[in-house]
């Protein structure tokens, strides 16, 4: 499955982009610095999942989810970020899931199979 990792911090990107590597049937196919690079490589990417930070210049990552509504299907959406007080907020906008960081590959793992299994029709998305 597709990945693209979203974070205004380098060493952030660069963390779970060392942690995707290890996870078998994912690839990290780019990275984006702030939400207008993320809305930018979301339609030209076509990723599966992407790993989405909150706080970013540009647009943040509610405002880059605003963005791509209405067109073609959006990705599955996995929230990394170092803040719990958008969880309610984040699932409802319909994220997979929502990981705090500092992000560990146990819980990435697990995020990104349940990304996988609804992607596959094989676990309904949260409400």
């Amino acid at each position: 499955m597709s990945v693209l990792v979203v974070d205004d911090e380098k060493p952030a990107r660069k963390d779970v982009a060392r942690l995707l590597s290890a996870i078998e049937g994912f690839e990290r196919v780019g990275e984006a610095r702030d939400g207008l690079e993320a809305v930018e490589a979301i339609k030209r990417l076509r990723p599966d999942i992407v790993l989405l930070d909150i706080q970013m210049p540009g647009l943040d990552g509610f405002q880059v989810l605003n963005e791509l509504a209405g067109g073609d299907s959006l990705p599955a959406v996995i929230f990394v970020t170092a803040y719990d007080e958008y969880a309610l907020e984040a699932f409802e906008v319909h994220a997979i899931d929502y990981i705090l960081k500092p992000v560990e590959e146990k819980r990435l793992r697990r995020a990104l199979g349940r990304a996988e299994r609804i992607l596959h029709g094989q676990q309904s998305p949260p409400d």
